[in-house]
């Protein structure tokens, strides 16, 4: 049974930092791609970030510079260093695991919600 589990949400004021992780489980996961989405009310769904099993990132635009994505293979997990949070980060964070090839296989975390607030 495939399992991910986000972790480290909470509420923080404009200008601090939260780290979240998603422990995974049932999952080869160092040859997935790992990525972290967010949802804010009345949103769609956006990517924040991407990480390739080669360790290759990618970021939307709005969090360039501030976020970190990272992976660690050993630990199966993945985190998402989120410094000068801002109230526009204020959303579910929803953790990614995607494996590309012949039969693709894509996997969700049920979320855990930042808000960013004073």
């Amino acid at each position: 049974q495939v399992q991910l589990v986000e972790s480290g949400g909470g509420l923080v004021q404009p200008g601090g930092s939260l780290r979240l992780s998603c422990a995974a489980s049932g999952i080869n996961f160092s040859i997935y791609v790992m990525g972290w989405y967010r949802q804010a009310p009345g949103k769609q769904r956006e990517l924040v970030a991407t990480i390739t099993s080669g360790g290759g990132t990618n970021y939307v635009s709005s969090v360039k510079g501030r976020f970190t994505i990272s992976r660690d293979n050993a630990r199966n997990t993945v985190y998402l260093q989120m410094n000068t949070l801002k109230p526009e980060d204020t959303a579910v964070y929803y953790c990614n695991a995607y494996r590309l090839g012949p039969v693709p296989a894509d996997y969700w975390g049920r979320g855990t919600q930042v808000t960013v607030s004073s």
